[in-house]
C-alpha cells in the first residue's frame, strides 16, 4: 500500500505554520542573522515569480487573441463586461466595509496621542488620480513596462499587438504565433519549477512578518483586525458566493483549483506572487486562455475587492479614533473618492496605505491613524490580498460564463470532472 502523497497546498500550509513558529520563537530583534536569511529567502522566491510574469502574460494574451482570430470588437466586449462587473463588485465591497466599521466601531477608544502623523504624511505625498491611472495604462515603451513589471501596461500592449497580429496573413503570423505558443508552454513549466520552491519562500515570508511585528501587536488593535477579517468573510459569503451560484460555477472544483494560489497570496501578501499559479490553475480548470490572460491581470488593477473593503474600514476607523463624527453623506463621498483613486495602483508599494493617507488628508482626518494601523498592516495585508486573488479568479470564471466559453466539464485539482 502506497503512502498518501503530500500535495503542494499541504506543503504550503505546513510551511506557514512552521514560519509562524520560527518568527515567534526567533524574533528579528533578538536574532538578526536568522531574520536576514528569512528575508533573503522570501525575496528570492518573490523575485523568481516576478521574473516570469511579463513573458507569461504576453505569450498567453497574444496566443489567446490572435491565435483564435478574435477581433477588436470581441476584445472590447470582454473589456466592457469586465469593467462593469469590477465596478459593481468593488462597490459592494465598500458597502460591506462601511457597514462593518459603523456597526463595530473599532476606532472608538483608540488613543492617537502617542502616534505621529509623519508616516501618514509620507504616504500622502504620493499623488494618485483617476486621470493619472488612465494615462499610466499606456506604456511609453514595452521594455520599460517589462522592466518595472507594469502589469496593466503589458496587458494593454499585448492586446494591441495581438489584434495587429490577427490582421497579418501567411508565414509572418504563423512564425510569431508559434513563438508565443512555445514561450507560453515554457513559462508554464517555469511556474512549476518556481512553485517547487514555494514552501521555503512562503515559510520565510511568514517568519519575517511575525518576527518583525510579533503576535503581541494584535492585542491593542485586535478589534480593528477582527473587524476587517469578519467583514471579508461576510463579503465572501454574501457577495462572492451568490455571484458564483448565479453564474453556475461548480464551487468544489473551483475552490480545489484556486486554493493553492489563494494560500500563496495570503502568506506572501503579494498579488504578483500568486498570479502565475492562478493563471495555471484556471487554465487547468478549463477556462479559455484569452479570458484568463485579460481578466485576471486587469482585475488586479480594477477589481481589488479586499483592498477596497479595507479602505472603507480603515478610513472610518481613523475618524472614530480621532473622535470625529462623520455624517453618512461625508462617508459616502469619501467612499466614492476611494473607489476612483484606488484603481490601477496595485504596482505602487503599500498602495492601500498611499490611497488611505491621501483620503485622510483630503477629508481632514488624523494622519496619526496611519501610524497606528501600520503596526498590524502586514496581517491585514495578507487578508485583503488573498480576497483580491479570490475575487479575480471568480471574475475570470464569471466572464467565461458570460462570454459563453465556460467549460462544459470543469476539472478539479485532483483531476475529477466537475
Amino acid at each position: 500500500m502506497t503512502k498518501p502523497r503530500i500535495s503542494a497546498t499541504q506543503w504550503i500550509a505546513i510551511s506557514m505554520v512552521l514560519g509562524i513558529a520560527l518568527g515567534y520563537f526567533l524574533p528579528a530583534a533578538d536574532h538578526p542573522t536568522v531574520a536576514m536569511v528569512e528575508k533573503a529567502t522570501s525575496s528570492v522566491f518573490l523575485r523568481m515569480i516576478k521574473s516570469l510574469i511579463v513573458p507569461l502574460l504576453f505569450s498567453t494574451l497574444v496566443v489567446g487573441i490572435a491565435g483564435h482570430g478574435d477581433d477588436m470588437k470581441k476584445v472590447g466586449r470582454l473589456a466592457f463586461r469586465s469593467i462593469l462587473y469590477f465596478e459593481v463588485v468593488t462597490t459592494l465591497a465598500l458597502v460591506v466595509g462601511l457597514l462593518a466599521v459603523n456597526i463595530i466601531k473599532p476606532g472608538v477608544g483608540v488613543n492617537l496621542a502617542a502616534a505621529t502623523a509623519d508616516k501618514g504624511a509620507e504616504f500622502a505625498k504620493t499623488e494618485v488620480s483617476f486621470a493619472g491611472v488612465i494615462e499610466h495604462m499606456v506604456p511609453q515603451s514595452f521594455f520599460e513596462a517589462a522592466t518595472h513589471n507594469e502589469v496593466l501596461q503589458i496587458v494593454f500592449f499585448s492586446i494591441l499587438f495581438a489584434v495587429g497580429l490577427s490582421r497579418v496573413q501567411g508565414k509572418p503570423k504563423q512564425v510569431m504565433l508559434d513563438f508565443c505558443e512555445s514561450l507560453s508552454e515554457v513559462m508554464f513549466k517555469f511556474v512549476g519549477i518556481v512553485m517547487a520552491f514555494a514552501p521555503f519562500g512562503i515559510g520565510a515570508a511568514i517568519a519575517t512578518t511575525v518576527g518583525a511585528s510579533g503576535l503581541g501587536v494584535l492585542k491593542n488593535l485586535f478589534i480593528l483586525v477582527g473587524t476587517l477579517y469578519g467583514a471579508l468573510i461576510v463579503f465572501v459569503l454574501c457577495v462572492l458566493l451568490p455571484i458564483a451560484l448565479l453564474a453556475r460555477i461548480p464551487l468544489r472544483a473551483f475552490w480545489s483549483q484556486v486554493r493553492e494560489p489563494w494560500l500563496i497570496a495570503f502568506s506572501t501578501a503579494s498579488s504578483e506572487a500568486a498570479l502565475p499559479r492562478a493563471m495555471q490553475a484556471l487554465e487547468k480548470f478549463g477556462l479559455p486562455k484569452r479570458i484568463i490572460a485579460f481578466v485576471l491581470p486587469t482585475g488586479y488593477s480594477f477589481n481589488l475587492d479586499g483592498s477596497t473593503l479595507y479602505l472603507a474600514v480603515a478610513s472610518i476607523f481613523a475618524a472614530q479614533a480621532g473622535g470625529i463624527d462623520m455624517p453618512i453623506s461625508s462617508q459616502l463621498l469619501m467612499m466614492l473618492t476611494l473607489m476612483l483613486t484606488s484603481k490601477g495602483v496595485a504596482a505602487v508599494p503599500r498602495a492601500s496605505l498611499v490611497i488611505l493617507s491621501g483620503a485622510l488628508a483630503m477629508f481632514g482626518l488624523p494622519l496619526q491613524a496611519v501610524a497606528v494601523i501600520l503596526g498590524v498592516d502586514a496581517l491585514m495585508d495578507m487578508a485583503r490580498t488573498s480576497i483580491n486573488l479570490l475575487g479575480n479568479c471568480l471574475a475570470t470564471a464569471v466572464m467565461a460564463r458570460w462570454e459563453g466559453e465556460f467549460p462544459e466539464h470543469p476539472v478539479s485539482a485532483s483531476g475529477e470532472i466537475g
